[in-house]
């Protein structure tokens, strides 16, 4: 599986943004689905995930500030970013399991300016 992910960029406290990821693989037969970050000097950490059979869960930080969805037809997943503050500052990546197989797609850069 191939993942494309994209819309990172540079935004100010309290803003939103939008995080997209294509797959190569017909999405509704990825088990799972998820978005990472990783900030400077940190591990990177699971932000959001989404099964095949629609279960999403939640970091505790991004609660009620994200969210995660997907489009079938167009085999992408989503990350939607609101109220954004400088501790969601860093690296995003896409990833999917796929069985056994786990994939990432390359990171996307997030920066919040406070």
């Amino acid at each position: 599986v191939q993942l494309q992910a994209s819309g990172g960029g540079l935004v100010q406290a309290g803003g939103s943004l939008r995080l997209s990821c294509t797959t190569s693989k017909r999405i509704i037969s990825i088990n799972k689905l998820a978005w990472y970050r990783q900030a400077p000097g940190k591990q990177r950490e699971s932000v959001a995930s989404l099964t095949s059979v629609g279960i999403r869960n939640y970091a505790d930080s991004v609660k009620g500030r994200f969210t995660i969805s997907r489009n079938i037809d167009n085999n992408a997943v989503y990350l939607q970013m609101d109220s954004l503050n400088p501790e969601d500052t860093g690296v995003y990546y896409c990833f999917a399991q796929d069985g056994r197989l786990t994939y990432w797609g390359q990171g996307t850069q997030v920066t919040v300016s406070s």
